[in-house]
């Protein structure tokens, strides 16, 4: 271990500023954050790929950018890690499938990592997914499954599992995930750190998802301020998405403002129909209360939602059927069963059927945005339930046969496409993490990235370093 392993307890800022003082440098960060992941892999399973040299020698060429006082962009040697969902030039991108050739070139970067490059982060591996993203948890039959830093016993959550599990355990401060049903929200919030699934279109795509406009991409970090820093990064322009949003202002810039003043409702169970373990409850309500106590007007008020999973099965399920229209028989038999499961749901799918769906998800749109035009911002909490069984899709005996089954607060914003951001506030009695929900109007992401750095700001979202450290 090297003298430099409290690196990895740091933020990116705080690697940033100890960069721009020379107090260390990008490549003792980087070596931190390698032998951190020498130590954590084993345990949590959270990377598929890790290409040390190459992530050194990134490392050597921002600490001379730096030295010269000539840092590259806004992330100049910090460590950073991509679910394999994303291209990365380089090497294979196998969306946890064994039904996906390495052979190729692999000489092309997602958007979001194209932006990393630009900013100088040092890209130091890929990090697991189920395969091609298609559940709530994290395991595939190419990688196994990804455990929670908290209780290795336990799953990660998903589909962006491994980024969770890297970034709680201090194997780089930052990591871009996908969000199609709530990817970031729900490993973030078993793993007990922070995401934003933005407005859709501000973090441009390429390849384009399968699953259409389900899919966002978004930030897995520590912090809302970091996560903020990385968003600025990501979010900038890229031909090759036609649905992105035309570049914002800053979001680091307006972290400040607080949360006095917002109108703010509180919806602990979408009016009774979620059922909400009792300690998830109780800790939601109290980062509620903090709220209050910065300054926002909280009132009990739940969106006019009636449970929209049969229009988002449509959806998800169709699009799982397109993403392997042209596999042969071989191929297919290479799949996770529950994804050969979905895959045929969504083959018997008509025209009408998909129509049907998306006729739903306008309906929902336009309630949701009714809702808005009364309250700023909407908290629940972000699943009902903590951490379960590692290597399932559902909680043992709990009956339920989709991963939907217990992410009622997330999928919704997908169909609507709003952000919505996870923050943890607090553990269970078996010491695992709790989050809430913050979720904005479209286009409304400073609203949310504010109100979760209120809370951190505020002490409300500090919960314990997991147990795998």
């Amino acid at each position: 271990m090297t003298d430099h392993a409290f690196l990895t307890d740091l933020t990116a800022r705080q690697l940033l500023s100890g960069y721009e003082k020379g107090d260390f440098s990008p490549v003792d960060a980087t070596r931190a954050v390698l032998e951190r992941i020498e130590t954590v892999q084993p345990l949590v399973n959270a990377f598929v790929r890790v290409d040390a040299e190459a992530a050194l020698a990134q490392a050597e060429a921002a600490a001379g950018r730096w030295r010269g006082k000539e840092p590259q962009g806004l992330l100049d040697g910090v460590p950073v890690s991509v679910k394999d969902i994303f291209l990365q030039r380089g090497g294979p991108t196998l969306r946890g499938s064994r039904a996906v050739s390495a052979e190729g070139a692999w000489d092309e970067d997602s958007p979001a990592v194209a932006r990393l490059r630009e900013h100088g982060a040092v890209l130091v591996g890929k990090t697991t997914t189920p395969e091609f993203g298609w559940k709530g948890v994290t395991d595939s039959p190419l990688n196994g499954v990804t455990r929670n830093p908290y209780d290795l016993s336990r799953t990660s959550g998903g589909s962006s599992g491994g980024s969770a599990a890297a970034v709680a355990l201090g194997a780089g401060p930052l990591s871009i995930g996908t969000d199609g049903g709530g990817s970031v929200r729900i490993p973030a919030s078993f793993c007990g750190i922070f995401a934003l699934k933005p407005t859709y279109g501000r973090v441009p795509l390429y390849p384009s998802s399968p699953f259409g406009t389900l899919a966002h991409a978004g930030p897995m970090t520590r912090d809302a301020a970091d996560a903020a820093l990385l968003l600025d990064v990501i979010s900038g322009a890229d031909w090759r998405d036609w649905s992105q949003l035309a570049p914002a202002a800053t979001m680091s810039g307006a972290l400040t403002d607080g949360v006095k003043g917002l109108r703010i409702a509180y919806s602990p169970s979408f009016g009774g129909q979620v059922a909400v373990r009792p300690e998830v409850a109780a800790a939601v309500r109290g980062a509620v209360s903090r709220l209050a106590d910065l300054g926002a007007y909280i009132e009990e008020a739940d969106p006019d939602i009636h449970d929209p999973v049969e229009a988002f099965h449509t959806l998800w399920f169709s699009g799982a059927a397109r993403l392997v229209q042209a596999f042969g028989t071989e191929q297919r038999e290479l799949l996770d069963p529950g994804l050969r499961e979905i895959i045929e749901e969504g083959a018997r799918y008509s025209a009408l059927d998909y129509l049907a769906a998306v006729d739903a998800r306008m309906e929902l749109g336009r309630r949701l945005g009714r809702f808005h035009a009364s309250y700023d911002l909407l908290v629940t909490p972000t699943l009902p339930i903590t951490a379960f069984e590692a290597g399932r899709e559902t909680p043992v005996g709990s009956g339920q046969r989709r991963w939907t089954a217990w992410t009622p607060f997330t999928y919704p914003f997908n169909l609507t496409q709003q952000p919505a951001a996870t923050v943890p506030c607090g553990v269970d009695g078996d010491g695992l993490p709790i989050g809430l929900q913050l979720v904005g109007a479209r286009h409304a992401d400073a609203l949310v990235m504010r109100a979760a750095h209120a809370l951190y700001e505020s002490g409300a979202a500090r919960i314990p370093a997991p147990a795998a450290n």
